[in-house]
């Protein structure tokens, strides 16, 4: 097991397989050695995170549905790198949609929850620059969506 998933292991985290598209894209593409990683939905086990930020979720709940969304960045990764995580070299943008009301202002404290998660995973590599905005509906009444931008070797 390489250090990345040994500390994913110590943070008690399993990437799960990368999810299929579920439309006409891929879910991520390689050029060089960035690998841009199409949106990743808020999912846990039990199925989709939905809800609107401001009216349905509190900023805890929206930071933990964007931690399941690094996550699948983060599986999506390990696909373009065949399985081998140690090729990651580091996180560079993170793009955070939030499902939220009008007058949430709260956004990058809900996108903290990846930002936070792919620090404490990856230390350095996972410093990143990042977006954080607000959208009125997401597909499936997800509460979150993130996509990123990576770079391997």
């Amino acid at each position: 097991m390489n250090s990345i998933e040994t500390r994913l292991a110590e943070l008690g985290v399993t990437l799960p397989d990368a999810s299929a598209p579920a439309a006409n894209y891929v879910p991520f593409v390689q050029t060089g050695e960035i690998v841009y990683v199409s949106g990743q939905i808020s999912m846990r086990s039990g199925g989709l995170i939905t809800g609107k930020l401001g009216a349905d979720l509190a900023v805890e709940d929206g930071a933990a549905a964007a931690k399941t969304c690094a996550i699948g960045l983060l599986a999506q990764v390990k696909a373009a790198c065949d399985g081998d995580l140690t090729r990651l070299i580091r996180v560079i943008k993170l793009t955070g949609f939030v499902n939220s009301t009008a007058d949430f202002m709260d956004q990058p404290k809900v996108i903290n929850g990846a930002s936070d998660f792919l620090v404490e995973a990856l230390g350095d590599k996972g410093r990143h620059a990042r977006s954080a905005v607000s959208a009125a509906a997401l597909p499936m009444g997800v509460a979150v969506e993130i996509e990123g931008i990576f770079q391997i070797a």
